[in-house]
């Protein structure tokens, strides 16, 4: 094979031509892959493109039998053009057919050819189909025309991205770049959610991919990246706690990679070659993660997502767009799609288009999930690989019931999905004429079924659900979704429109609760903890720090002069806190009497019970405070020694299981017997089988988000209590039978016909 007849950018050049003319698909194929064979002056190219049954189909060539074209078929994985559209990596061979995974296709004619050099066409690291140039000569393809090949390959994954090819496959076969995927993950917030892919962190599509000067384009890229690099070192050299452990080591990946001379080499290579700058770093980026996705280190794995978010943090630069514009263009029915996102950054979205949540990462008590459940919106979490499969625009539907999301499915699915929206609407009906009914149980006990809150997108829910108060209002929340700490006077405003919307309906404030999992990024003074869960956080936290409780407590008295203020510590380890909080309270209620301000009527002080500590002075602590709050989740997580954020144990154990409940029967138990009030606020209150047992076992108010209060309250109207009392003084403390707690008690509603 002699030298390339004119180089990759007359080639490029040439393909940009073909790109503009009016012709047919097949006919723009076929010209493409003779220029091809021209420009590289090869005997054979050919096209193969990836069909959406995993089989890769002639479509193109230039030196094979043309009577193949649309008829020779690879399976994935299958002879050499399987085996690079499965490795997504290039192959050049001096001789081909000695190669172990030749496999010869008569029909094509190409038994006459030795050297083979094949590329992936990829797109986003997606392979979509091979591209292949073939020579009767033995010999080694050099990096050049390797280079050469793979641009050429970046623009017909273009043309197959843009739905060109569509109309030159068979009828009843599909493309893959079109092909239903199906991923499970993990039930974030119940809820099915039907509606069109919006990326969070936006894959930018380059649509310019011919440079006219290289060298200005170079310098473009130089530009960018002095820029990014900047930005970098600036975040790099703050020092408060948004960048330390984690997130700085992030950083200094972002660095490095901004940094690496093999990196900038191969994009400046691109550019030469006759791509725009923006060109040059999404096909870098797409061959390095097509490379890197078949790894299977979780480090390298993790490295790559670095670097990906890095290229497009340079892509952004270059073709100067940010989030705000995909936010600005959203679709009605939004579903956004990302790897992780803060509490801040859903909220940024307008609510009245959202329908769903998919998230590659996150934790079902991660803060997003949080404001997502607020919001309303099904959440799927730890769906791997839904970014990178993902096109902004495509049909998704969004399974928070069973953690499993669709990607652009098929006309059956989206059907039976449709019906299933249909079938929950018709249940929210029944939910809904159930609200201004009392809450009572079948034989007639009262119980209160209260709703968790944090923020003002909330409010509307207290009447919508029928929810007989607020039982947990996250106070932190406030915090977490601003740049800096709240003014007390924008804390005062915010818990002056929460008691305006309860109408008079009780509310209790939990005094904020952060540290840990909840970071403030704008808060100095917070260390790297092995074990955060166990460390300064909550009530610790703001005793150590009391001009931030301070403040917090001036601004909920003045909220609530006139009315009654429900207060509650959170993560209570010993009575001594109590007593220490209530010293900074008095002192509050002091100053501000000696100024003239409007005062509570009355101060009810409770404790978040989360911490087994508590289990062993369960009497003193109900001597101790007004009422007491039952906080599911971490009361779990502590008992049964389990990280409620890692999800390889999320499942292991039950919040059914007998010593769970029997220890909640205790708390129960002791409210009763010293007449303080038990609320039970966390996941358990919010699922109608827990909420069942937690009836069962003496809690009369339990407190859940607001979209749980509907079958909670179907469960409770058909449960008779007595009954449920009778089962659990024979099952719960008797030796195990085998039987799990929660199979039991599926049977004792199914054999009462009580909704679950």
């Amino acid at each position: 094979m002699r030298d390339m007849a004119g180089g990759p950018r007359v080639l490029l050049k040439r393909l940009r031509e073909l790109m503009q003319e009016p012709l047919e698909p097949q006919e723009r194929l076929d010209r493409i892959v003779r220029d091809i064979a021209s420009n590289m002056v090869a005997e054979v190219c050919s096209l193969y493109v990836l069909r959406a049954d995993s089989v890769l189909e002639l479509y193109a060539t230039e030196g094979l039998n043309p009577n193949a074209v649309h008829l020779a078929q690879l399976r994935l994985g299958q002879g050499l053009v399987g085996t690079i559209a499965a490795s997504a990596r290039p192959l050049n061979l001096s001789n081909a057919q000695e190669h172990p995974a030749f496999a010869y296709l008569p029909e094509t004619g190409e038994e006459i050819y030795h050297s083979f050099l094949g590329v992936p066409v990829l797109r986003a690291g997606r392979t979509l189909g091979v591209l292949v140039v073939q020579n009767k000569t033995m010999r080694q393809y050099r990096e050049d025309e390797i280079e050469a090949l793979e641009t050429t390959a970046m623009v017909i994954a273009e043309m197959i991205a843009t739905g060109d090819l569509a109309r030159l496959t068979r009828p009843g076969l599909e493309l893959d770049l079109s092909r239903p995927a199906s991923f499970t993950g993990l039930s974030f917030n119940e809820g099915v959610g039907l509606g069109h892919v919006v990326l969070h962190e936006p894959r930018i599509v380059v649509t310019n991919l011919f440079n006219e000067d290289s060298e200005e384009e170079v310098r473009r890229l130089d530009r960018s990246l002095g820029s990014l690099r900047l930005s970098i070192d600036d975040m790099l050299e703050r020092r408060d706690v948004a960048f330390e452990g984690e997130h700085r080591e992030v950083l200094e990946a972002y660095r490095m990679f901004a940094n690496d001379r093999g990196w900038v080499r191969r994009l400046e290579e691109a550019i030469r070659n006759g791509l725009t700058a923006e060109a040059a770093v999404e096909k870098v980026q797409s061959d390095m993660r097509a490379r890197m996705f078949h790894m299977t280190d979780p480090y390298l794995r993790e490295r790559m997502s670095d670097f990906d978010d890095l290229a497009n943090r340079l892509l952004r630069q270059l073709m100067g767009r940010g989030p705000e514009d995909v936010a600005a263009s959203l679709p009605k029915d939004a579903i956004i799609v990302a790897r992780s996102m803060g509490a801040a950054e859903l909220l940024d979205y307008p609510r009245d288009k959202l329908r769903g949540l998919v998230l590659e990462d996150g934790t079902a008590t991660s803060h997003v999930v949080i404001v997502a459940r607020a919001m309303g919106i099904p959440v799927a979490g730890q769906v791997k690989g839904a970014v990178s499969m993902a096109e902004n625009g495509d049909a998704i539907i969004v399974d928070g019931d069973e953690g499993s999301i669709h990607l652009r499915p098929q006309s059956d699915l989206e059907a039976a999905y449709a019906e299933k929206v249909r079938f929950r609407a018709r249940r929210q009906e029944v939910y809904r004429e159930l609200r201004k009914k009392p809450s009572v149980t079948k034989d007639g006990v009262p119980v209160d079924l209260l709703m968790n809150a944090g923020l003002a997108v909330d409010l509307p829910q207290l009447s919508e659900s029928g929810a007989a108060g607020i039982g947990l209002f996250r106070t932190e929340l406030q915090f977490m979704v601003a740049s800096t700490f709240p003014r007390a006077e924008a804390q005062e405003r915010l818990y002056r429109d929460v008691l305006d919307a309860a109408r008079g309906k009780p509310v209790t404030f939990r005094t904020i609760d952060i540290g840990g999992d909840k970071v403030l990024p704008y808060f100095k003074g917070v260390v790297q903890e092995e074990n955060p869960a166990l460390g300064w956080r909550a009530i610790r936290l703001t005793l150590d720090r009391p001009g931030l409780l301070r403040t917090q407590i001036r601004a909920l008295l003045k909220a609530c002069g006139g009315r009654e203020l429900k207060l509650m510590l959170p993560m209570v380890t010993e009575l001594s806190e109590i007593a220490q909080a209530r010293e900074i309270i008095d002192r509050e209620v002091r100053h501000l009497s000696r100024f003239a301000h409007h005062l509570p009527t009355s101060l009810k002080l409770g404790a978040m019970l989360e911490v087994p500590s508590l289990l062993f002075q369960l009497d003193e602590l109900m001597k101790a405070v007004d009422f007491v709050s039952v906080g599911s989740n971490d009361l779990f997580q502590f008992i049964m020694a389990v990280d409620r954020g890692n999800t390889q144990l999320a499942d292991r154990f039950d919040t059914l299981s007998a010593p769970f409940l029997r220890a909640l029967k205790q708390i129960a138990d002791a409210g009763a017997r010293n007449h303080t009030p038990v609320t039970l606020c966390g996941e358990l209150a919010g699922k109608p089988i827990s909420a069942m047992a937690l009836i069962g076992l003496g809690f009369r108010s339990i407190s859940m988000s607001p979209a749980s209060i509907g079958p909670v309250k179907a469960m409770l109207t058909e449960l008779p209590l007595q009954e449920l009392e009778a089962f659990f003084k024979d099952n719960l403390m008797a030796p195990a039978q085998g039987t799990p707690m929660r199979a039991l008690l599926q049977a004792f509603a199914d054999d009462r016909s009580i909704p679950l």
